[in-house]
């Protein structure tokens, strides 16, 4: 590519006859020069916005992907923790089951033994009946014998 120094140092070769007058050349070329310097700088000033563009547009991609990363391991970790959370909540429900079944086993154990000790104590009862009611009659039948012996 020119530059606007290769321009402004350009010498053409001079022809007595029929040439160009040197003073309007010179002055084309230094109007030239300057306004080449001026698209030449433009030109340069875009390259360098263009590559800090890129290099802008590089460091968000990688923020996005990391970005992307990020929600994806955040949603497996929420599904991580949610299935956790559910096999812990089984687990307590299973263990909250089994703890109920061995509390009514045991409750029934106390009421059968209840049962059993009500049972016992009827029967006692019905012994302690029968023996205070022959009681009773042997008194009866003391006190009839000696009502007639008064007699």
């Amino acid at each position: 590519m020119i530059t606007p120094l290769d321009i402004e140092n350009k010498k053409f070769s001079k022809r007595a006859i029929n040439g160009y007058n040197t003073e309007e050349v010179d002055d084309f070329l230094d109007e030239l020069t300057v306004a080449y310097e001026k698209i030449y700088k433009e030109a340069t000033d875009s390259k360098q916005i263009i590559e800090n563009l890129n290099t802008e547009l590089a460091k968000y991609k990688s923020m996005e992907t990391t970005l992307q990363n990020t929600l994806v391991m955040a949603q497996t970790t929420a599904e991580d923790v949610k299935n956790v959370a559910k096999q812990q909540a089984e687990v307590i429900i299973n263990e909250a089951q089994t703890s109920a079944k061995e509390e009514l086993l045991k409750i029934n154990s106390e009421i059968k033994l209840k049962e059993k000790e009500l049972e016992d104590l009827q029967k006692q009862f019905d012994i302690y009946k029968a023996k205070m009611e022959s009681l009773l009659i042997s008194q009866l039948e003391l006190l009839k014998d000696s009502l007639k012996d008064q007699k």
